[in-house]
C-alpha cells in the first residue's frame, strides 16, 4: 500500500482531480453492475472506493500545507460554518418567553 500513496503523491494537481472524476464515475457505473448482480464489481469498486479516498485525502493534505503557508487561503480550506446552529436554552425565543411570562 505505501506504494500506491507514494505514487499518487508524485502526480500534480491537475492529475488528481482528473483521477478523482475518472474514478468517482467508474464507482457509479460500478454500482450499476452490482445492482444487476455482477459479482466481480464489487471487489472493483472497494478498490475504486479506496483509490479514490486516497486521492481525496492527499488533495485535502495539500490544501492544509497551502493555507498553513497563507492566512488568506486557509478561510477556503476551513469547512464552513453551519447557519443551523442550535442556540443554548436561554437565548432560544421559549426560553425568553418562559422568562418574560408569556408562555402560553
Amino acid at each position: 500500500m505505501p506504494r500506491r500513496i507514494e505514487k499518487l503523491r508524485e502526480a500534480d494537481p491537475n492529475e488528481l482531480d482528473a483521477q478523482q472524476k475518472e474514478l468517482t464515475d467508474q464507482i457509479f457505473r460500478l454500482r450499476f453492475q452490482l445492482s444487476t448482480g455482477q459479482a466481480e464489481a464489487l471487489k472493483r469498486l472497494r478498490e475504486a472506493k479506496k483509490n479514490l479516498a486516497r486521492i481525496k485525502t492527499l488533495l485535502r493534505e495539500r490544501a492544509l500545507l497551502a493555507a498553513a503557508r497563507s492566512p488568506e487561503a486557509a478561510a477556503a480550506v476551513r469547512p464552513p460554518k453551519t447557519s443551523a446552529a442550535v442556540q443554548p436554552p436561554e437565548t432560544s425565543s421559549v426560553a425568553q418567553q418562559t422568562k418574560a411570562g408569556t408562555s402560553k
